[in-house]
């Protein structure tokens, strides 16, 4: 049995006793992914019996004002480790001051990253605290949260208005405070017995229809009722005022909870400047069911503030509850398709009382036959014989899906109950769909591939199986011949042809033609040029470069072997650099006259960037250009005065908002040339940005044909030059959404949404004939960079990879027609296991897309770039940190990847500055042109280790693969959060030996420097300058003012094609030309595609 014992009485640490319900808000601070820190704090407040409302990562200060007004916590705590905290902390004092909650206590913390002249400034401002690192060490967690506790135990209900008049005048959205602080008083008892009397008096002849949505948990009810409010304001044009009242269960040992609700909301938010959704939430406490024993009165309170409509959403229920029913006018109850055998259903009393049921999750297995057994099992409950299963009010919702049909088939079910019980409705612009239940047709991966992964890790292991069997008989074959040339050399009869002749017809095609060919593989490179002719041109490369002792070093060294087993070993699971399996690269030699260098800048506004572009690329032939962008431009804002986002405009990357801005960042480089590459490090609003991006390509031609022909192009012209444009630019976006859920929280669209917009820039590529440029960067190093080891790292940006394939053959794509359009980006560590990385990677790929999936040759290349870790840049003995930045460029340019960024060693504290940059340049500069071994391009290939470390990291991968398909492929393991649980598992376990210095780090934890060398006393800081802020802003205001006619526009027909399922991206590059990057982000977000959080 379970111990329900109160916790005075089992035997646990001693909480404080709170005189008081004390609710906090806790958030990260605006564009700002890390959320590790506020989890732990939320967890520590809940279990000291705090109520809290958790908002997860990224949230501005109004929202987080907003939340802490209406939910009328005490006290609201904010991490903050992305800069800009000094102006976010003041503004929220500053809001809170304003809006009615000066009383409110600001607690917030930030690692090292708020220094203690910053700390001391924002205490004297009116922040209640920011505890420091040594706040950490000296008071520990708990300490901290304790004392939080303690300041904030106070009794909130003498604020609570204490007359009808403050929830009935003025602006509805000016009650929502008075609202929050009666529903308080409400909540604790402390309301005078004749108000709360005339409250329900009042509610009693109010006609407002309240709508009450339970079920079971973790069926998605948060989800739906957000999907549901969307559908309501987008259909009826944003006239409605709702209110929300969202209930958590209470814990019973400590008291607290966590009110876990609003961080899945996106629809509450206002739109256009219109506040049209209160939220509030409650804990259950001492009420011992799915609802707060205060919910009649809140409801009441509700109705009496004008609200339109009231809807309630319980905790999760079991089989026997129904607790709701008597209080709302009607209800809902959602489930998911697992309920067990169709007997359950008879047990679930909710089924007796809905007038709505929604089948949730439905992209689950069993999902139809669930809708059937539930829609017979309502027939059977209320004896409806009269009607068929088919129209009974059940429906089947994907709540998590983008513009689901099932949720809106569901909302069009319950317009009728709403305007029956008095809700003023008018013609809505939503259209019905035809069946009740999600059709899948929006659907990423069909179900029916949910095992893509296992089919995967089955080619490759089966291809390895048949390189066993072709190997044995390839070196039998050769041995019957070579023993039956010596027998009959030596005047013997042997007579060998049957059996030989057996293992010849048991050998394959391929496997005999690659035996057959050796000799000539030999000779190709056995000369001093290798010689190919491509469309009747002859492309010669020196094979032999010589030492200054005169001795001669091959481009390409082939192993001496001669047994035909071993021979066909090495073509089927090596062979030399850029031929199948590509094992040992994708190309036949490294570009001549060209390293794989990256010139990474981003800082500032488009004009400091672009000199730093011009400094860095400065006596290099190619130009490869990689961008960092600021994070209000990660995060697809624009920057503003607000103090909560001007403080970190153009900081650590550069900012863009429009169209102008990308053509500043990138002017006097042609961007059509090419030696010409561009690679932008965005993820989030990638596809507005990849707009910009080919828009100012576009737009340059235009340009110089003006200037050539000195007229501007006709419209044939014009068109001709767009078409070519787009099959000239070459680069890469990242874009890799996939990546960003599970490491690295710049998420700002629903991962479904992103999935098919991403989807849709691959199609207009196809349509367009975008061959040049990678549509998407699928990336490991920000998995890596979150604390993945190298086995997980490769793994799960390899089922990634394979996600995207499969999204894209279920949108009728061709696999030849998208695959070379894909590109990889891992890290290097210093585990031996990244020495293989990009061999495993090559292979694998190769394998299962030959095999698997029937692509041709240019689809089986893995092309990659690598950056070297920056975790492993420490900020003690800084100088160190180029010692292993060498030794992991060395590794990658020995394993043949395709470009390469070198971390600055500096960078363990700081944006690198000139110096640091060109050290980092340099040690790829003397690998290349001064490391005598580098001049030979397959110097892994033949060692025992390298050959050990391939088959070990790729059965691993293979292995991770299964797993990932047993829980349903990548978005299915998402979902659980298995890839976030997993990297901060291996991220953990670095730590702990890191501290326990079971792995040594030279002059972190081990051979340390007696005189205590650490970070620098003085540290040269790259920020952006206040002129370059006000310019930003300037530039915007002035695109804003250019194009204020024609944006509205292009912003209805963008809102419309994402409704309407339409091709986005094409969208996207007209809506850019006249739009901001904001502007499109917010018109994206009112049309359902917002991330939703998760804890």
């Amino acid at each position: 049995m379970n111990d329900i014992t109160p916790s005075a009485k089992l035997d646990l640490p001693e909480q404080p006793r709170l005189a008081n319900k004390v609710r906090f808000v806790t958030a990260a601070s605006l564009f700002d992914g890390h959320d590790a820190s506020i989890n732990i704090m939320r967890r520590i407040l809940q279990s000291n019996g705090a109520e809290v409302i958790h908002l997860g990562h990224n949230r501005s200060v109004d929202e987080v004002v907003t939340a802490a007004l209406a939910e009328d916590a005490q006290g609201i705590a904010i991490s903050s480790y992305q800069g800009g905290h000094v102006e976010y902390f003041k503004y929220m004092i500053d809001l809170l001051r304003q809006r009615g909650g000066a009383h409110i206590k600001v607690f917030g913390g930030g690692g090292g990253v708020i220094v203690p002249s910053e700390i001391e400034d924002l205490h004297a401002y009116g922040v209640t605290r920011i505890f420091s690192p040594e706040d950490g060490q000296r008071m520990g967690l708990v300490g901290m949260i304790r004392s939080m506790l303690e300041a904030c135990d106070v009794d909130l209900s003498p604020y609570a208005p204490t007359s009808l008049a403050a929830l009935r005048e003025g602006e509805i959205a000016a009650r929502h405070r008075p609202l929050a602080q009666l529903i308080t008083a409400l909540e604790n008892d402390r309301v005078d017995p004749a108000l709360r009397k005339e409250i329900l008096d009042t509610a009693d002849t109010l006609r407002v229809p309240t709508l009450g949505i339970t079920g079971t948990g973790g069926a998605g009810k948060s989800s739906l009722t957000d999907e549901l409010i969307r559908r309501i304001r987008l259909d009826q044009g944003d006239r409605l005022n709702i209110a929300v009242i969202s209930i958590d269960p209470s814990r019973r040992k400590s008291g607290g909870a966590l009110l876990g609700d609003r961080i899945r909301m996106n629809a509450i938010n206002p739109w256009n400047g219109q506040q049209r959704v209160f939220m509030r939430s409650l804990a259950t406490r001492e009420a011992g069911s799915e609802i707060s024993q205060a919910l009649p009165d809140v409801i009441a309170a509700c109705k009496v503030a004008g609200f339109d409509l009231v809807i309630v959403e319980t905790s999760g229920i079991g089989q026997g509850d129904a607790a709701i029913v008597p209080h709302v006018d009607t209800s809902m109850y959602v489930m998911t398709p697992e309920f067990g055998a169709a007997s359950q259903l008879e047990k679930i009393d909710m089924l007796d009382f809905a007038d709505l049921i929604a089948i949730n999750k439905f992209d689950r297995k069993g999902a139809l036959d669930a809708l059937r057994d539930v829609a017979k099992q309502y027939q059977r409950n209320r004896e409806l014989w009269s009607m068929s299963p088919d129209q009974m009010p059940v429906y089947g919702t994907q709540a998590s899906r983008f513009n689901d049909d099932g949720v809106t088939a569901l909302y069009h079910g319950l317009l009728p109950k709403l305007a029956a019980l008095g809700l003023t409705l008018e013609s809505g612009s939503l259209q019905a769909p035809a069946q009740r239940y999600s059709s899948g047709k929006n659907v990423i991966v069909p179900p029916a591939r949910s095992r893509y992964l296992a089919e995967i890790a089955d080619t490759v292991r089966g291809y390895h199986r048949r390189v066993g069997r072709q190997v044995k008989l390839a070196r039998e074959r050769q041995q019957l011949q070579e023993a039956q040339r010596m027998l009959v050399a030596a005047g013997k009869d042997a007579d060998f042809d049957d059996v030989i002749a057996e293992r010849d017809n048991a050998m394959d095609g391929e496997a005999k033609a690659l035996v057959a060919s050796w000799p000539q593989l030999q000779a190709t490179y056995a000369g001093e040029e290798h010689v190919v002719k491509i469309r009747d041109k002859e492309i010669r490369t020196r094979l032999i470069s010589t030492t200054l002792s005169g001795n001669p070093v091959r481009k390409v060294a082939l192993p001496r072997f001669e047994d035909h087993g071993e021979i066909l070993r090495f073509l089927m699971l090596e062979n030399v650099p850029g031929s199948f399996p590509y094992t040992a690269g994708v190309f036949p030699f490294k570009r001549e006259g060209e390293d794989p260098t990256r010139m990474f800048a981003g800082e500032g506004d488009a004009f400091r960037t672009n000199k730093r572009f011009k400094l860095v690329s400065t006596g290099m032939d190619a130009k490869r250009l990689s961008t960092a962008f600021d994070s209000v431009t990660l995060y697809g804002a624009d920057p503003a005065l607000r103090p909560d986002i001007y403080g970190k405009v153009g900081n650590s990357g550069v900012s863009i908002a429009t169209l102008d801005d990308m053509k500043v960042l990138y002017d006097g480089f042609d961007l059509c040339s090419p030696s010409t590459s561009v690679s932008m490090t965005i993820n989030g609003p990638a596809p507005t940005i990849l707009a910009m991006f080919m828009n100012t390509a576009i737009d340059q031609q235009m340009d110089k044909f003006v200037e050539k022909n000195g007229r501007q192009p006709t419209g044939e012209e014009a068109a001709q030059l767009r078409a070519w444009v787009l099959t000239a630019v070459r680069g890469t976006v990242q874009a890799d959404i996939l990546k960003e859920d599970q490491g690295q929280n710049t998420c700002i669209f629903s991962t479904e949404f992103s999935l098919k917009v991403m989807g849709d820039i691959q199609e207009y590529f196809v349509t367009h004939g975008v061959r040049n440029f990678y549509s998407v960067s699928i990336s490991g190093y920000h998995i890596a960079e979150a604390g993945a080891n190298p086995i997980s790292q490769l793994a799960f940006t390899l089922s990634n990879g394979f996600t995207f394939v499969e999204a894209y053959l279920a949108r009728g794509m061709h696999i030849d027609d998208f695959a070379p359009n894909l590109s990889f980006f891992f890290s290097n560590g210093m585990d031996p296991e990244y020495t293989v990385l990009g061999r495993v990677a090559r292979r694998l790929w190769a394998v299962a897309m030959r095999d698997k999936y029937g692509a041709n040759d240019r689809s089986q290349k893995l092309k990659y770039h690598i950056q070297t870790s920056g975790r492993s840049l420490h900020a003690q003995e800084i100088d160190f940190n180029d010692i292993r930045t060498t030794l992991q460029a060395l590794i990658a340019i020995y394993d043949n990847c395709n470009s390469l960024h070198t971390n600055a060693y500096d960078e363990a504290i700081t944006t690198p500055t000139d110096e640091s940059v060109r050290r980092a340049l340099a040690i790829q500069l003397i690998i290349n042109r001064e490391w005598g071994l580098a001049r030979n391009e397959n110097p892994n290939q033949g060692a025992f280790i390298m050959d050990e470390l391939t088959d070990l990291v790729e059965e691993q991968v293979l292995q991770e693969f299964e797993r990932i398909a047993e829980r349903g492929g990548v978005l299915g393991a998402m979902e659980t959060g298995y890839q976030r649980g997993k990297i901060q598992e291996e991220s953990m376990l670095y730590e702990h030996k890191k501290h326990d210095g079971s792995l040594p780090i030279i002059g972190v934890n081990t051979f340390r420097n007696p005189k205590g060398a650490g970070a620098p006393a003085t540290i040269e800081l790259a920020r952006s300058t206040d002129d370059e802020k006000q310019s930003q802003l300037q530039r915007l205001d002035d695109f804003h003012g250019r194009n204020a006619d024609a944006a509205p526009a292009a912003l209805a027909a963008l809102r419309q094609a994402a409704i309407d399922n339409e091709n986005v991206f094409a969208r996207l590059m007209e809506a850019v030309r006249v739009c901001s990057l904001g502007q499109i982000t917010t018109a994206l977000f009112e049309v359902g595609g917002q991330y939703r959080r998760n804890m």
